[in-house]
């Protein structure tokens, strides 16, 4: 993620087929995945409602990395490895409110919320040793829409450039003033990158999700690519209230954040490897602050986990199919899957480099 993404290397969508299997197993796959995808991009954390006060800070773990982002008295975020100087102690072992210096759960080191080491204790035999030029390593953190991301690598393009233009494009809603209401996570039998696929294409939808077909026209459903992400467009129509009156706009912003956008509710996805084949998908329901939108809470969940149960099904089925030894790229639908072809393209790119020999390990 390093620099805009060009496709010109790779077939355009008339003419693209899907990644090939090496993209999806082999012994090799986590570490580049690791390595090239979640290092080198924006990645989700957590919301600013859980970093309110002074010291409030969350714990995460970003490409096999434990991180830390706390509230700093500057009113400011800060981030850092969640990796003590002395022998990799953690700083923390869970989100906490109100910490007034970090302090290293092994030894008791403790640093200052700048980052600084203020003590190590029994270190006074220890000749040459320097306090002072001591520090954690941080990591850039911004804030998008009330969603708190970080990311790892500094060649990373700004926060602002990646997911700009779709605050403008779903005006006039103000997704800053949503209220987190609750989260709920799914462990699923397949590959991550298998569920994202799923999720960049409505093509599967009269085949797999009868109900939401009913509530979104697929007649006039779309698809919209962007350097960094996609929109998945449809109005709403039947939806008895489930969704509200107005338009559903689906995000996907590379390489595991997805957007859920309907009227008066936000649905953040993220999508985390567990093993080359499983994830975990944590969805996170916002809603704006308004009897009507809260009202439909219930009824929401009801009907998102009765889509995300068909998902699970096909992924799953998917990834069988993936791990046969017989299934082979097949061709892309250029009307449907315009975005699975955006999301693969991003991935030939970061992978570029990338032996084969280490693809098929």
């Amino acid at each position: 993620m390093a620099a805009q993404p060009g496709f010109s290397a790779q077939p355009g969508l008339s003419r693209a087929s899907a990644l090939d299997v090496q993209y999806y197993q082999g012994r090799d796959i986590r570490r580049l995945d690791a390595e090239r995808v979640f290092a080198r991009s924006w990645q989700l954390v957590g919301h600013v409602s859980q970093l309110q006060q002074a010291g409030d800070h969350l714990v995460d773990d970003v490409a096999g990395r434990p991180i830390l982002v706390l509230r700093h008295p500057d009113g400011g975020l800060r981030a850092f490895y969640n990796v003590c100087k002395h022998r990799a102690g953690p700083l923390a072992w869970c989100h906490g409110k109100g910490a007034k210096a970090l302090h290293c759960k092994y030894h008791g080191w403790t640093y200052t919320l700048d980052g600084d080491l203020r003590s190590a204790p029994e270190m006074e035999g220890a000749e040459d040793f320097e306090r002072s030029g001591i520090r954690l390593d941080s990591i850039r953190v911004d804030v998008w829409q009330g969603l708190v991301l970080v990311a790892l690598d500094a060649e990373v393009p700004p926060l602002g450039e990646v997911y700009g233009g779709i605050i403008e494009r779903i005006a006039p809603l103000d997704l800053s003033n949503y209220v987190f209401q609750r989260r709920v996570s799914y462990d699923i039998d397949c590959h991550w990158k298998v569920y994202v696929d799923n999720f960049l294409e409505g093509y599967h939808l009269p085949h797999v999700h009868p109900g939401l077909s009913k509530v979104l026209d697929y007649r006039a459903y779309d698809t919209e690519l962007f350097p960094w992400y996609s929109l998945q467009h449809s109005p709403l129509r039947n939806n008895d209230g489930i969704y509200g009156d107005g338009d559903a706009w689906y995000y996907f912003v590379y390489p595991n954040v997805m957007l859920n956008i309907m009227p008066g509710r936000l649905q953040t996805n993220r999508v985390l490897p567990l093993g080359n084949e499983r994830c975990r998908v944590e969805f996170d329901f916002f809603y704006a602050d308004d009897p009507a939108a809260l009202a439909r809470a219930d009824k929401d969940l009801e009907f998102s986990d009765l889509i995300q149960q068909e998902d699970i099904r096909i992924c799953e089925a998917v990834q069988k199919g993936l791990s046969s030894g017989v299934y082979q790229a097949g061709r892309l639908c250029p009307r449907r899957e315009g975005g699975v072809w955006h999301f693969h393209q991003l991935l030939r790119q970061a992978f570029d480099g990338a032996t084969d020999k280490a693809l098929a390990q």
